[in-house]
């Protein structure tokens, strides 16, 4: 088995990678590091992909077999069971799911006692152990199974306890479209609590249907639903509820690096923990200029949120997120989180009064090209053929910057190329994406 850590846990197809067994040896891998570190607990959540049910069992089997008892949280979004995992001072949290991947794929990301993502060090230790054989502890050892059927309604008052009491949303008619995951049943609650008129799609997981032709990864879905119902906003949440877009009352797609700089817009303060605003190196360039322009700092790390959020917790900021959607608002919470995003940004314009378009005004977007070609060597980024070409598209006046690489969820070479000039983008992400499929 090749099981290795990527950008954000451990993903692949259900068939040939995250089976039974592999999800059985990871559970029992990571038991074993958790016992090492003195702990015995760890809680399991999930999104609506049909292999969850599988391989939650076999999941816990391997835990429970390492010594080490199980909380069961069902079906949760992602930085739902982040916060329980903090909450309920476990040590450990699982989550089984493959994010805005469709039903085929599903993965597994660890959080520490921080709700955080676990750091490097401990995926090597448990990669250590993945390569060894399973053996079970003494009967008298053995762990323990639990179901906690409160995840939904802790995690629902938590969103509710991050909107100021002064705010109320009646005045709003919001669609939300649930990807048909993990959201399903807890965001359109929240929204509606917080008083608003909800008009929900993406809400009937069949176990197959998870981003299918919906999600933030298709948010033209829910900008038709925005103009024919006439709404205030749309919400657009990936299957496990960790990234966001959203659309406002015109039909305009706002994503990642637009609801960043809508957040950056409304804080007052400029100083200490918010003198900063991390992005990624797929983060606009417009972005930078724009946020910059408001008299932040910015930094960019490597794609993932876990690298934000790393990276914000380095320099003690409180505000990063990448173009995809993910938004960690840190004084909130400890990783990307689709719904909490959403109320943020929305109550801030609430607050100020503004539309989104007001607001983003003077945030002038690079013209930027983004294309992902399948490959079955992601090691194709090193071929000399293609370092040479990027780098004779650089040398090109009005290329603002180029970036080639691996993606670390998907068997892709992901390109990018922003250039003063749209047509220009386009043509140069062309030729190197027919460059890469000639090779490939």
């Amino acid at each position: 088995m090749n099981l290795k850590f990527g950008t954000d846990g451990i993903r692949g197809p259900v068939e040939s990678l995250i089976t039974p067994e592999a999800c059985l040896k990871i559970g029992h891998a990571t038991g074993l590091v958790m016992k090492e570190l003195g702990w015995k607990t760890v809680v399991i959540g999930k999104d609506t992909r049909i292999s969850g049910y599988m391989l939650e069992a076999a999941l816990q089997a391997g835990f429970i077999a390492s010594g080490v008892n199980v909380r069961l949280l069902g079906p949760l979004p992602t930085p739902g069971v982040a916060y329980l995992t903090k909450t309920l001072r476990n040590k450990f949290g699982v989550v089984l799911s493959a994010s805005h991947n469709d039903f085929l794929d599903n993965g597994i990301k660890i959080f520490n006692e921080d709700g955080e993502k676990i750091s490097r060090d401990i995926e090597r230790r448990i990669e250590k152990y993945l390569s060894s054989n399973l053996s079970t502890v003494e009967t008298s050892e053995i762990g323990k199974a639990y179901r906690f059927d409160e995840s939904g309604p802790r995690y629902i008052e938590f969103c509710k306890s991050t909107v100021p009491s002064d705010i109320s949303f009646s005045s709003l008619r919001i669609v939300i479209d649930c990807a048909n995951g993990a959201c399903y049943k807890v965001s359109p609650e929240i929204f509606e609590e917080l008083g608003a008129e909800v008009i929900i799609i993406g809400n009937e997981p069949d176990g197959y249907n998870i981003n299918k032709n919906c999600g933030s990864t298709n948010p033209e879905v829910v900008k038709k639903a925005v103009i024919d119902h006439r709404a205030d906003y749309g919400i657009s949440l990936d299957g496990d509820g960790d990234r966001v877009i959203l659309v406002d009352d015109k039909g305009n797609i706002l994503d990642g690096d637009d609801l960043l700089y809508i957040l950056a817009f409304a804080n007052p303060n400029r100083t200490g923990p918010w003198s900063g605003v991390v992005g990624t190196t797929m983060s606009n360039l417009g972005l930078e200029n724009g946020i910059k322009k408001l008299g932040y700092k910015f930094l960019r790390a490597d794609v993932g949120d876990k690298h934000v959020s790393e990276m914000l917790t380095k320099k003690g900021w409180m505000l990063g997120g990448e173009t995809s959607g993910h938004i960690i608002c840190k004084d909130l919470v400890s990783t990307g989180d689709g719904t909490i995003a959403a109320l943020k940004v929305i109550s801030s314009l609430l607050l100020l009064e503004k539309t989104p378009s007001e607001v983003l005004r003077n945030f002038i977007k690079i013209p930027q090209v983004n294309k992902a070609v399948q490959v079955k060597n992601k090691d194709i980024v090193n071929d000399k053929d293609i370092i040479s070409i990027i780098k004779e598209i650089e040398s090109d006046i009005t290329v603002e910057r180029v970036l080639l690489r691996a993606s670390g969820t998907e068997s892709k070479i992901r390109i990018m190329v922003e250039a003063s000039g749209g047509k220009v983008a386009e043509k140069f992400a062309s030729d190197i994406e027919k460059l890469i499929k000639s090779k490939a």
